[in-house]
C-alpha cells in the first residue's frame, strides 16, 4: 500500500504479551497523530488487561497479561476505539520552549554541520530555532525526545565513531533529525549545543517536560543566560 496512513490498522504479535498496531508505513505526522490520537483515548479508557502503551513513529505497542485479556480481544477493542474517534475530543499539544546555547565546548560538531552544508555557523543557528519540531516519539534514554522538522539545510550524517559519553542536556543532529540528550550516555549525533534545562528530573512531581506528540521550539542565548539558568535549575 502506497499511502502513509493504512486504511485498516496493520496487527503483530510482540512476544508473548505484547500487540503491536501499525498505522501507516513511513515516518509522517497524519500517522502520528493517529498514533498520539489512539494512545490518549486508551489511557483515558485504559482496557482491561492493558499494562502498558508505548506510542512510536507510526505504531503503538501495548503491553497485555495474558490472564486477563489476548490480542483478538484487544484488536476487537480498537476498531471500536479508532471508529469512535472523530467523537473524542484529543488536546491540543503542548508547545515547550528549550533554551539552548550554540556552539563552542557546548556544540563541539556545530562547525561539521555548517561545512557540509554549506553554512555559517550563525546560518545553523537560525535554520534550527526557526521550527516547532513534532515529537515523534520519547525513548533510547528516558525524556529522549525523536523530533521531525529538521531543514533539509541541516541534514548531516551521524559521527562515523560514538563517543562513549555524551553530556546531559545536549542537543544534537542525525540525519534528518534532531534531538536532546536528557541524560548523559553513549550517542553518535551531530553536536550542536546544549540546554541547561533538566528534561529527566525522576524526584520531580512531573519527570518529564513533554511526551509524544508535543512541539518543541528552541531558543538561542548567551554562555551567560545558560549559566545563571543552570544555577536556577539547582535550587
Amino acid at each position: 500500500m502506497q499511502a502513509d496512513l493504512f486504511e485498516k490498522a496493520r496487527f503483530r504479535t510482540a512476544g508473548d504479551r505484547g500487540l503491536l498496531v501499525e498505522y501507516g508505513d513511513v515516518i509522517d505526522p497524519d500517522v502520528n497523530n493517529k498514533v498520539r490520537s489512539m494512545a490518549i483515548v486508551m489511557e483515558d479508557n485504559p482496557p482491561q488487561g492493558v499494562t502498558e502503551i508505548i506510542p512510536t513513529y507510526r505504531s503503538l505497542l501495548i503491553i497485555y497479561d495474558p490472564a486477563i485479556t489476548h490480542p483478538a480481544e484487544l484488536q476487537n477493542m480498537l476498531a471500536t476505539l479508532e471508529a469512535r474517534l472523530g467523537e473524542i475530543k484529543i488536546p491540543p499539544p503542548r508547545t515547550v520552549e528549550i533554551p539552548v546555547c550554540y556552539g563552542g565546548d557546548f556544540g563541539p560538531d556545530i562547525d561539521t554541520v555548517a561545512g557540509q552544508n554549506n553554512l555559517t555557523v550563525a546560518e545553523v543557528i537560525k535554520l534550527h530555532c526557526e521550527p516547532q519540531y513534532l515529537i515523534y516519539m520519547v525513548g533510547f534514554t528516558p525524556g529522549f525526545p525523536f523530533l521531525g522538522g529538521l531543514s533539509e539545510k541541516l541534514h548531516t550524517p551521524r559521527l562515523e565513531t560514538p563517543r562513549t559519553l555524551v553530556p546531559e542536556g545536549s542537543v544534537g543532529i542525525a540525519n534528518n533529525q534532531t534531538g536532546i540528550y536528557p541524560i548523559a550516555s553513549p550517542g553518535g549525533w551531530q553536536l550542536i549545543g546544549r540546554t541547561p534545562v533538566k528534561l529527566f528530573a525522576p524526584a520531580r512531581r512531573n519527570p518529564f517536560l513533554y511526551q509524544a506528540g508535543d512541539r518543541i521550539k528552541f531558543k538561542a542565548i548567551s554562555a551567560e543566560k545558560y549559566a545563571r539558568l543552570v544555577k536556577e535549575e539547582a535550587q
